[in-house]
């Protein structure tokens, strides 16, 4: 059987995904939730001309002679907190309000002196404007103002259905006054481990046994990728026990099934037969390294990843194969995964698949430069532990020499 190209595996992939549906929510639950529509600015930001300094509130006109050995003294008639109501206020020549930072500009006025710049540097609570105050610079018009509509316009779009919603996202929707966002609903996906030499994290270890390590590696991935999980546990190699976990997956309604372990040829017979019974399952040899074997169908309908069962294997396969296809899924808008270009400094070997390469990226002397962190094999996940990228060896490159540069995906997040 020959290699699919990983390029090729995953155009096939996300063919069968399309994005959930939407629902709405509150803002202080959207954080990470992904939009389904775009968001458009229900007012302009600042709504209002606003003071970005504390001082004086005056017109430019009144100060172009002034200098600091000739200043201007102005009547101060107004003292403007933030939030204060301004409409009955009115600035003519000569005179000032004080005011404090994003405080409303009142009507007259062009421009603000920031209190270094006068005679009144006094800032204490409770200490009332001054009669009147010197100032010692002549400014331009609009000068410490933020203008109405500096940051943005209303009916402008802020923020573009298919993006996950951050921090600083939520902020500026509060700040427009929008209190409930149309996103997508979050996909879920079942996960479940296989095979009779799983033991759970705090059993103790027995002959011949492994913890399983995949369900907390691929949980957590799943996560990071905008779905929720459903814990299948460890299934035994028998085929009643399989067929009862998939089961309770179609139940509680889940949108997609992954499996560890027991890709490879032999190992995986109890769920291949669980899975085709009711569904189909297709076994690709993907050319890459590692993660080679894959398999990809429906149970019930449900679209099902098989993924390796050694860890680092788990991990790659996902990050290539199923985190594009959860991201579809849940309606984010495409992005093809980062790469940057790194310098060796050490030389690589590879088999001729497109490798995946554990490393250590860091800058020298002004540029990304990567060492491996140990043995490739796909059972050490220290190496994986230790790594903030992997490096991208195309297909067909069976070595590398010192200073070579290549890409890599960075792994932090």
């Amino acid at each position: 059987m020959s290699l699919l190209s990983v390029n090729d595996a995953q155009t096939r992939i996300l063919t069968m995904f399309e994005a959930v549906e939407a629902t709405t929510l509150p803002l202080d639950q959207a954080s990470g939730r992904v939009l389904a529509a775009d968001i458009r600015a229900t007012t302009s930001l600042p709504p209002f001309d606003n003071s970005s300094m504390d001082g004086f509130a005056v017109r430019a006109a009144d100060l172009r002679e002034t200098q600091a050995n000739a200043p201007r003294i102005l009547e101060v008639v107004a003292d403007i907190p933030a939030g204060a109501e301004i409409a009955s206020i009115q600035i003519k020549a000569g005179q000032a309000a004080r005011i404090m930072t994003g405080a409303p500009l009142p009507q007259g006025t062009d421009t603000v002196v920031p209190v270094e710049q006068t005679d009144f540097t006094e800032r204490s609570p409770g200490v009332p404007a001054p009669a009147q105050v010197a100032i010692y610079q002549a400014l331009a018009a609009g000068s410490y103002v933020r203008s109405r509509g500096e940051d943005l316009s209303q009916d402008q779009v802020v923020l573009k259905k298919g993006q996950r919603l951050r921090p600083q996202d939520l902020g500026l929707l509060a700040m427009l006054g929008i209190a409930t966002v149309p996103v997508f609903r979050q996909p879920r996906a079942a996960l479940l481990s296989s095979g009779d030499e799983l033991i759970p994290v705090e059993a103790a270890l027995e002959a011949g046994k492994v913890r399983d390590a995949n369900s907390y590696t691929l949980a957590a991935l799943i996560e990071a990728a905008g779905a929720e999980v459903l814990h299948l546990g460890i299934a035994a190699d028998r085929q009643d026990e399989v067929q009862a976990r998939l089961e309770h997956a179609v139940a509680e309604g889940v949108d997609l099934i992954i499996s560890s372990a027991g890709v490879s040829v032999g190992a995986f017979d109890f769920v291949k037969d669980v899975v085709e019974s009711q569904g189909e399952l297709t076994f690709w040899r993907v050319n890459m390294r590692p993660g080679k074997p894959l398999a990809f169908g429906s149970y019930h309908n449900i679209p099902f990843f098989g993924l390796p069962g050694n860890p680092v294997s788990a991990f790659v396969s996902f990050e290539v194969f199923v985190r594009p296809a959860l991201e579809k899924f849940s309606g984010q808008a495409f992005h093809p995964r980062q790469r940057i270009r790194v310098q060796l400094t050490e030389p690589v070997e590879s088999d001729g698949r497109e490798s995946y390469l554990r490393a250590v990226v860091s800058e020298e002397n002004g540029s990304l430069t990567a060492r491996l962190t140990g043995h490739q094999g796909s059972g050490n996940l220290l190496s994986l532990v230790q790594a903030n990228a992997l490096l991208i060896v195309p297909a067909g490159v069976k070595s590398l020499a010192t200073g070579a540069v290549i890409d890599a995906w960075m792994l932090t997040q």
